[in-house]
């Protein structure tokens, strides 16, 4: 059995035992880097979530955890759109400054997975990115990708309707994998994860691991959160790595949690549950990514670009 530790909320723990293969069985056997997974219920309260991820970082540092994972909207879940835009800031805000002090002062890396930044334009027409933040250990901001598809989604049967391009700029590119830690990381936002295209463009620049903090919402996340995770991890044969909202943030507004890990093959390390906020903390070992490439050289099988446009000519 594989162990992985999860902190539920401020006191009680659990471990999450899963069967696994001998390779797996290995990687607990040698030092890996450790990365941590938390889920929070954010809300229009600023101060109160930072006192919450500050918790969880602080618990997952303690743990032995080299870089933190925070999810979409850890910042804040507004209740409106004029909630949200008087509530969000720049990258030279109080809130971005706090994180690089923390990572500064533990030693660690962080994913801020999906902030409220200020557009360039702000003072003449209100909009934001939502920009996810990647800080090193000294406390520097090491790369900032702003999300490229807005989720704009009305399903009334399922009682989902947010339009998130009637505030939000989309991002002008995809950003290159960063070298961390625990591996070359790929920065999406929770609906970029319906996109193959971007995994696989991050993936032939070198990512080992694909992230994808995220506040799905229940109905979606019931019908496809899982499913998305592990297919973007056998395409792209990374780690899949899903920060994750969960429970009630206003009562406009609830998200579906299950933080999860995926590994290069498809499998489920480990999940949060979708009840409470908490930190799960799991092993990389990137000898998983080489071998199930080696195995399975799916890129190198892939046909260059032109091959599936040819069908658009025909």
């Amino acid at each position: 059995m594989f162990n992985i530790r999860c902190i539920l909320g401020s006191s009680a723990k659990c471990w999450i035992s899963l069967p696994v293969c001998r390779q797996q069985i290995r990687m607990c056997t040698v030092p890996h880097p450790v990365a941590a997974l938390c889920q929070v219920t954010a809300t229009p309260d600023k101060e109160a979530n930072f006192s919450a991820c500050k918790q969880l970082v602080e618990d997952a540092k303690e743990q032995g955890a080299s870089m933190v994972f925070l999810p979409e909207g850890f910042d804040f879940i507004g209740s409106s759109r004029e909630e949200t835009l008087s509530l969000s800031e720049s990258l030279a805000g109080d809130t971005v400054s706090r994180y690089t002090q923390l990572a500064r002062k533990l030693e660690v890396w962080l994913s801020l997975g999906g902030f409220h930044e200020r557009g360039p334009d702000w003072e003449t027409d209100r909009r934001i990115y939502n920009s996810h933040i990647i800080i090193n250990d000294k406390g520097d901001i090491v790369s900032v990708y702003r999300k490229s598809h807005l989720f704009d989604v009305e399903l009334p049967e399922k009682g989902v309707s947010l339009k998130e391009s009637g505030f939000t700029i989309p991002g002008p590119t995809l950003v290159s994998p960063v070298q961390t830690p625990i591996g070359k990381v790929g920065l999406g936002i929770c609906y970029d994860l319906r996109f193959p295209e971007l995994s696989v463009a991050l993936q032939r620049h070198g990512a080992e691991i694909l992230t994808y903090p995220s506040a799905f919402t229940v109905a979606t996340g019931a019908a496809h959160w899982e499913v998305l995770l592990r297919a973007r991890a056998i395409e792209t044969q990374c780690f899949v790595l899903a920060a994750a909202q969960v429970g009630r943030h206003h009562k406009k507004r609830s998200s579906y949690g299950h933080a999860l890990v995926v590994d290069p093959w498809g499998e489920v390390l480990g999940d949060c549950g979708g009840e409470k906020p908490g930190v799960m903390l799991v092993k990389i070992d990137l000898e998983k990514v080489s071998s199930t490439r080696r195995n399975m050289p799916v890129q190198q099988h892939r046909r260059d670009n032109g091959f599936y446009q040819s069908l658009e000519k025909t």
